[in-house]
């Protein structure tokens, strides 16, 4: 198959690309490096340094294409706050452009990566697709508008969609140095920095940490499912969640407390939907990713001393 991948340089989008790659498959990718990194992208792809805000600049790269798996984003909730206008024309005008493009081209399916941000605080959990949606920051605004236009498409432009919510994904090459970095990558820096740890609130606010494997795992089989393809709002989450004080702890730093944030308290994915539809569960537990990851970068560190002592003594 040939699949089109909108921020391939990104988180997500690079893991993705690479196990399409994989599997034997073509890969094009679309991504203008706002928040993606050049060197992420695979050598085996092909890279188009496009933005998804303007149509015609990366219309004729879907025609061809058998699917497309939209990730690009201008991500985080703290950034869509400081920044509502151009999260907006990234996050809503960027994803119709893509949405457009494909149907245009004759695209079958369009996979959307959502997020779990449109639950906001609810009475109950676990957070399951037929709750209502409660949006508190632009970014959770913006995902919902992105779900809509997939279900217009769907049911007028004869374009297949899938709608997947992500739950705190984690994994190896996230963004560590972004100003509005998440948990998880903030606390593995303070961790080979040997510096504590800010926790906005008392840390009991809790998180369904997922891992990147299995979320790209995810996203392949719905692409792939016989069983969707007409807009369907889809969990990816672990079905676990932990607190930020639990995370702290299962990274090893230690942390300084600040007066809470406006976010929701607790998020715990209702992942039934995606097994029934799309024959998907985590293999991934919290313990076993975390310790992975803490390993990898304590490693990475390692290598990286190792290779600056080895150039100082050549020089010397």
């Amino acid at each position: 198959m040939k699949y089109l991948v909108t921020g391939g340089g990104g988180f997500i989008g690079s893991h993705l690309s690479e196990e399409l790659l994989n599997r034997g498959h073509e890969v094009v990718i679309i991504d203008n490096f706002i928040t993606g990194q050049r060197h992420r992208v695979p050598h085996d792809a092909k890279l188009v340094e496009a933005d998804i805000r303007n149509y015609a600049e990366i219309a004729e790269y879907f025609i061809g294409v058998d699917g497309v798996f939209h990730t690009a984003a201008y991500p985080r909730v703290p950034r869509s706050i400081a920044e509502p206008m151009i999260s907006h024309d990234i996050n809503t005008n960027g994803t119709q452009n893509v949405l457009e493009a494909s149907a245009k081209a004759g695209v079958k399916r369009l996979i959307f990566s959502g997020s779990s941000t449109p639950y906001g605080n609810q009475e109950s959990l676990p957070l399951h697709e037929g709750m209502r949606v409660q949006p508190m920051c632009p970014y959770a605004a913006q995902k919902i508008a992105g779900e809509l236009y997939c279900n217009v498409y769907s049911q007028l432009y004869n374009l297949e969609t899938v709608c997947l919510r992500y739950f705190g994904v984690y994994g190896k090459h996230m963004l560590m140095d972004d100003e509005y970095a998440m948990a998880v990558p903030a606390f593995i820096k303070a961790r080979l920095e040997n510096k504590p740890v800010t926790i906005f609130g008392d840390g009991t606010v809790t998180r369904d940490f997922t891992h990147v494997r299995d979320i790209v795992r995810g996203n392949i089989l719905a692409m792939e499912s016989q069983k969707v393809g007409r807009a369907e709002i889809i969990n990816l989450g672990a079905g676990k969640n932990v607190s930020v004080n639990d995370l702290a702890g299962a990274i090893g730093v230690k942390a300084n407390y600040e007066e809470a944030r406006y976010e929701p308290k607790d998020t715990l994915a209702d992942n039934s939907k995606a097994r029934e539809l799309l024959n998907w569960q985590p293999t991934i537990t919290f313990q076993e990713g975390m310790k992975e990851l803490v390993n990898y970068y304590i490693a990475s560190k390692e290598k990286k001393y190792e290779r600056t002592d080895a150039r100082t003594k050549q020089a010397a």
